[in-house]
């Protein structure tokens, strides 16, 4: 059976309220041969290219290409970077076709306090594999299962790459931008064809992974404000007045005067 192709855009839910005076705040970032990190860059370009780096929140980033991921991990290693915390991807196919690769780094032997992180990435694009590097940071073994679990990215000479949260002959990758919250087609009738066998798909339906859904007829788990009715009783359409603050009281909010109003251009 042929699955349907599914669009690469991000398809998942996003907050549908934007202040419109928010500006967020962008992160500096400090020039590596500046920082305190300007010893291990040097030391680094004389063994691999670097494509980019800087220091942003008093951690340094290198950028590498893939060939040199492993030698760099490795020299930085030697450099008493000796743990691996996490490493994972960012999908970016719907920006440039990509997936940004991250390796986070951390020395508990470095003295100075703001030398102690250090992340290292490296970019692909879709369908291409990447070294592992468990024999380097055996603690990737996992980040490396983790991530080909969700996102589909495979790992050469890996151990052991099969999935590890999703079931093995789960199709699709959670993470992926492209992967509905809810879960695709496949999703819905994953347990009933396990469970129960595909010919029982008319007796029991699908199943609702939708987070955002209300059944108007369940008041054992959902509530309805105004139409409030006790748990397990049958829905009411009487409504209920709303009381949200103590009877006789001054009232928490006055209202606005509306004859000359005014339009705000920035935050007061």
């Amino acid at each position: 059976m042929i699955r349907k192709n599914q669009p690469k855009q991000n398809i998942q839910k996003h907050s549908y309220h934007t202040d419109r005076f928010y500006q967020p705040d962008t992160t500096k970032r400090v020039p590596t041969h500046t920082s305190e990190f300007q010893n291990i860059e040097k030391h680094l370009i004389e063994k691999v290219e670097i494509l980019q780096s800087y220091v942003e929140i008093e951690q340094a980033v290198f950028y590498v290409k893939k060939e040199a991921l492993r030698k760099t991990l490795q020299i930085l290693k030697d450099m008493q970077y000796n743990i691996m915390s996490e490493m994972s991807a960012i999908d970016n196919l719907a920006i440039n076709n990509s997936f940004e690769l991250f390796y986070q780094l951390i020395s508990h032997e470095q003295k100075h306090k703001n030398r102690r992180r250090l992340r290292v990435k490296c970019i692909i694009q879709e369908n291409e594999s990447m070294p592992s590097v468990c024999d380097i940071f055996p603690c990737a073994n996992w980040s490396e299962r983790e991530c080909y679990d969700m996102f589909g990215i495979k790992f050469d000479n890996h151990p052991f790459l099969k999935r590890m949260l999703m079931p093995i002959d789960w199709i699709g990758y959670p993470l992926l931008k492209s992967y509905p919250l809810k879960g695709d087609e496949f999703a819905a009738w994953y347990e009933i064809d396990k469970i129960f066998g595909r010919e029982y798909r008319e007796i029991v339906g699908p199943e609702q992974r939708d987070s955002a859904r209300i059944d108007r007829e369940d008041s054992i788990n959902f509530s309805h404000i105004g139409k409030e009715v006790a748990k397990g009783e049958k829905p009411s359409d009487s409504t209920h007045k709303i009381t949200y603050q103590e009877e006789n009281k001054p009232p928490i909010l006055k209202k606005f005067p509306t004859s000359n109003p005014k339009i705000l251009d920035k935050r007061i």
